[in-house]
């Protein structure tokens, strides 16, 4: 088990490590397996590198992410010129439907909403825009439209866990409606993230709360 500040010096070393980022801009702390990360980075592209390597430091049980990110001059753009960028960009990507996806942009920060059939393209849509030149953050407020006569839906998640090896006594799957909570515990932050991507999957899924803890 490590200590915070192992864990601390883990987590610089990760940032340090990942090429997309200026570790030297960012700042780490680590209380009781919390990693808080602060400082300023010059996208969101990056902000979003940041988080994603110091989840995945062993040891990591949650990330409070409070960075700031401050553009260059020279990559600024107006709210018009990113919603007319963020337009284009879901026009061609084939796993967005056309003309489902609403776009506001509010000095630099995307707001998406409408609804969608599945959760990969709320997460293509979001995937889309931030890294467009000038965003400073999304507020992803898309949806799912319900199914109705989904009456399995967590006996399905549950095979699929099994299918990727997870011990069904260490995850319990409840589900109400299209509304998914996961409880228990992972052997890390990967495997948490694939019990959520898993049960994302699953027809008729609307929302996932995974509240699955690392061990």
């Amino acid at each position: 088990m490590q200590n915070d500040n192992q864990l601390q010096k883990a987590v610089t070393e990760e940032l340090s490590w990942e090429p997309s980022i200026k570790a030297a801009h960012i700042g780490v702390t680590a209380k009781n397996g919390v990693v808080t990360l602060s400082g300023h980075v010059d996208s969101y592209m990056e902000k979003q590198a940041a988080e994603k390597a110091a989840r995945r430091v062993k040891g990591v049980k949650a990330v409070a992410e409070e960075i700031e990110v401050k553009l260059a001059f020279d990559a600024k753009r107006t709210d018009d010129e990113i919603a007319a960028a963020a337009l284009n960009r879901l026009e061609w990507d084939v796993e967005v439907p056309n003309d489902i996806i609403r776009i506001k942009v509010e000095k630099g920060w995307v707001t998406l909403t409408g609804e969608v059939e599945w959760h990969f393209q709320q997460v293509a849509a979001e995937r889309d825009v931030r890294a467009l030149l000038g965003v400073v953050g999304v507020s992803n407020q898309t949806s799912i439209k319900p199914r109705v006569n989904e009456k399995n839906i967590s006996e399905n998640i549950r095979h699929a866990l099994h299918r990727s090896w997870f011990d069904a006594k260490t995850i319990n799957v409840t589900a109400k409606g299209g509304e998914v909570h996961l409880t228990g515990t992972a052997d890390s932050w990967y495997d948490r993230q694939l019990a959520g991507s898993t049960a994302w999957a699953a027809p008729g899924a609307t929302g996932v709360q995974n509240d699955i803890t690392i061990n």
